[in-house]
């Protein structure tokens, strides 16, 4: 039985992929065409796969793409935890009723991370 949180379709959870690009490439420290972001990937995909995604991240503002030749080179606009900041907030403005959604999602925090909201939310107090 998949432990909490585990796809049990073996597919990966949405925005898997574009986090797993998006580590590689920052990790990278400079532009990498999409062969090589294929080989440092934790996971296999196919190239025409990682080319789709990269370009994907592109159109969306999370990549830069500079012409190498006749190929590209991709490097990070932003860093995974910024992604991951928006896509909270979005998921929080599809609800109806923010305090309720707020409440369960601290209810829901793991053991130490409501003490580190509060500690980070003090610090803009």
């Amino acid at each position: 039985m998949p432990a909490e949180g585990e796809e049990t379709s073996g597919r990966r959870p949405a925005g898997a992929l574009e986090t797993e690009l998006l580590r590689v490439l920052t990790a990278a420290g400079g532009p990498l065409p999409p062969r090589e972001v294929m080989g440092r990937l934790a996971f296999p995909l196919s190239y025409s796969t990682v080319v789709t995604v990269l370009t994907r991240m592109c159109e969306k503002g999370l990549l830069a793409r500079y012409r190498d030749g006749r190929s590209y080179r991709y490097a990070p606009l932003t860093d995974v935890a910024s992604v991951v900041a928006r896509k909270m907030g979005s998921l929080l403005d599809a609800g109806t009723d923010r305090s309720t959604v707020l409440r369960r999602f601290v209810d829901e925090l793991r053991p130490g991370d409501e003490e580190l909201l509060r500690r980070l939310l003090g610090e803009d107090g």
